[in-house]
């Protein structure tokens, strides 16, 4: 991405060297166009500085890119949010939406904060050739709803064994049918698939071992 920086100074090249010691930049680094010349003036009258512009190639890093997408977006969205981005290791990314009223950016069953999700995923991995994990949290809900999921998974467990009968639950995304599915991959005496097409596809927790049966006629998908 090009970017440019305009400076004056008394002289051109005083104009540049302001211009590179703020970019951090060499002047090798740099193209240099003159906007303005100098001009001294009668006795320092009608002096005018002299103008430039320096253009530079910036890569921008990933954090800077998906700060800047999501500050975007969230004044689209007319939140006050601020993005804390933490790089957690080259493949996955954590950011945390800051500030009051965040309601209105998690929505029902997080179904907004999904949808913030997929679109910042989406701009920050589209000239990546090896992808980026990235998950986008408000007030600690995703860590909150997985505690609750799994309370869920295996509150219907249990009644799944007391009752030797198969339960479906609601309709949940990929990522909360997943959560399912790792809670109750060791719970004795059960098991799950998935049903349905999105969005109402739901995770079934069976009685005994139906889940290697159905994984063979529904390809593995969760």
């Amino acid at each position: 991405m090009l970017k440019t920086f305009d400076a004056s100074g008394k002289t051109e090249e005083e104009a540049i060297a302001f211009a590179l010691a703020e970019v951090g930049k060499d002047r090798d680094e740099v193209s240099v166009e003159v906007l303005e010349r100098a001009k001294q003036g009668f006795l320092g009258i009608g002096s005018s500085p002299a103008k430039i512009r320096i253009s530079y190639e910036f890569i921008e890093s990933d954090v800077e890119k998906t700060e800047e997408f999501l500050r975007g977006l969230l004044k689209h969205m007319s939140s006050d949010a601020i993005p804390v981005v933490e790089l957690k290791d080259e493949d996955t990314m954590v950011v945390n939406l800051t500030g009051e009223k965040l309601g209105m950016l998690i929505g029902r069953r997080g179904e907004t904060l999904d949808a913030i999700q997929h679109l910042t995923s989406y701009v920050v991995n589209k000239d990546r050739q090896k992808r980026l994990h990235i998950s986008v949290d408000a007030e600690a809900y995703r860590s909150k709803r997985e505690d609750s999921l799994r309370h869920l998974a295996e509150k219907v467990a249990a009644k799944v064994i007391k009752y030797r009968r198969n339960m479906t639950l609601e309709p949940m995304n990929s990522y909360e049918r997943h959560v399912i599915h790792t809670a109750l991959q060791d719970f004795e005496g059960v098991s799950t698939f998935s049903t349905g097409t999105e969005p109402n596809r739901r995770v079934v927790v069976a009685y005994g071992k139906a889940k290697r049966e159905f994984s063979r006629n529904n390809n593995g998908r969760l």
